[in-house]
């Protein structure tokens, strides 16, 4: 992937421009200073991924997305944890790191931002975002909710919301069942109807075309019951 770096501080361009050294999947093209001359730049460049601080001299990392007119991918690099539910208000927006950065939290942000697919909408709100491999975060009355990935039992959908059941709670999210599904390790939760994802470990019972997950009963449709049948673990 193609990046560049916008930050007004020398050193935290260098540590991000280190970083990027030690990874082959990325080109770091330039790096700028100011917001204003990396949207000159590019008016006349395509760019895969940017690395963007928020705090800058008279123009924010916010500002910034909001001027271009269709945003590559963006990484937020910020000394600041208090805008992490702003960054819900944009799609292209795939990670969130707060100074001081480590190394292994940065490649895992990058990894992410190479399976991310941006939505056409760029102004979609983004309820769900991954901290690591084993949680995520949804976004309730403008309140990050950190859920443990393993305690999802369904994820279920209704109308323009989606319903996230877990072993001890249950969340209403503002998203669509699509948006989630791409969040979620294939390896553990699978797609059995329309409407509902489950957590393959946690049937306990299958009966015709239906699952049992705690106290649920989830249908599965014929189209992905071959699916699920090659998941379970059959004597």
């Amino acid at each position: 992937m193609n990046c560049i770096i916008i930050d007004d501080e020398e050193m935290a361009r260098a540590i991000i421009a280190q970083f990027i050294s030690k990874n082959t999947d990325l080109i770091i093209e330039n790096e700028f200073s100011n917001a204003i001359q990396a949207i000159k730049y590019l008016n006349q460049n395509d760019i895969d991924l940017i690395f963007l601080d928020i705090h800058m001299p008279d123009f924010t990392g916010f500002d910034f997305i909001q001027t271009i007119k269709n945003p590559p991918k963006v990484i937020l690099v910020t000394s600041d944890k208090n805008f992490a539910i702003e960054a819900f208000e944009y799609e292209c927006i795939v990670d969130y790191l707060v100074k001081p950065i480590t190394e292994d939290r940065f490649q895992r942000a990058v990894q992410k931002a190479d399976r991310y697919k941006i939505s056409s909408n760029s102004k979609e709100t983004t309820a769900v975002i991954e901290d690591d491999i084993n949680e995520f975060y949804v976004n309730i009355d403008r309140r990050l909710i950190k859920i443990e990935m393993a305690a999802v039992n369904i994820v279920e959908a209704k109308g323009d919301y989606i319903h996230i059941k877990t072993d001890s709670k249950n969340y209403i999210v503002h998203s669509t069942l699509k948006k989630i599904e791409e969040k979620l390790p294939k390896d553990l939760f699978l797609k059995v109807h329309r409407s509902f994802i489950i957590n393959t470990k946690k049937i306990v019972d299958i009966e015709d075309n239906s699952v049992l997950i705690a106290k649920d009963v989830i249908p599965v449709s014929r189209a992905n019951r071959p699916e699920l049948m090659k998941r379970l673990n059959l004597l």
